[in-house]
């Protein structure tokens, strides 16, 4: 599938109108539910393959951001080659009780992987927590930049944001 009809493809499988309450405390009357992209098999497989042309290079392993970065990630290593970590919101204080699963985190450069970036805030939080246990954390992809905010926090935190799709390139798919 071509990016052009990939952009179609996941605006019109996932855009919703009313009014939402995005993570990062904004309201907003447009909204991208990542999930209906993410479940479509097809859909998920096509945006992999596009962000694997787009990985950051050197990089270790892609690191994938609870919850909706885990779909992309699983394909994108499978698509890639690349292996991927399940990044936690923070680390479960039973079991393993790490914050991240599926491999080691220290001294590894590693590319975090999300879906949606509004504001950018769990991005931050998870990259400053993947830092404090040894990795390099400098890249961040995702399927689509909302433009609000979230690329500007992230430059301040020392994370260049890598969208597949931006806000506006997805409006413009549909005209």
């Amino acid at each position: 599938m071509n990016k052009v009809d990939l952009a179609k493809a996941i605006y019109e499988t996932s855009h919703i109108t009313g009014e939402f309450l995005l993570r990062s405390g904004q309201v907003s009357h447009e909204y991208f539910d990542k999930y209906l992209f993410e479940a479509n098999p097809i859909l998920l497989k096509a945006i992999a393959e596009h962000l694997a042309m787009m990985i950051p290079s050197p990089a270790d392993a892609l690191a994938g951001l609870e919850m909706g970065g885990i779909p992309i990630v699983a394909m994108l290593s499978h698509i890639s080659g690349y292996p991927s970590l399940f990044v936690r919101k923070e680390a479960k204080p039973y079991g393993t009780c790490k914050l991240a699963e599926g491999g080691p985190i220290q001294g590894q450069r590693l590319v975090i992987i999300e879906d949606v970036v509004t504001s950018g805030g769990q991005i931050q939080l998870s990259a400053q927590a993947l830092r404090s246990l040894g990795a390099t954390v400098t890249d961040v992809m995702c399927v689509i930049d909302r433009e609000a905010g979230g690329m500007a926090n992230l430059e301040a935190e020392g994370l260049k944001l890598h969208p597949l799709f931006t806000m506006t390139a997805l409006k413009q798919s549909i005209l």
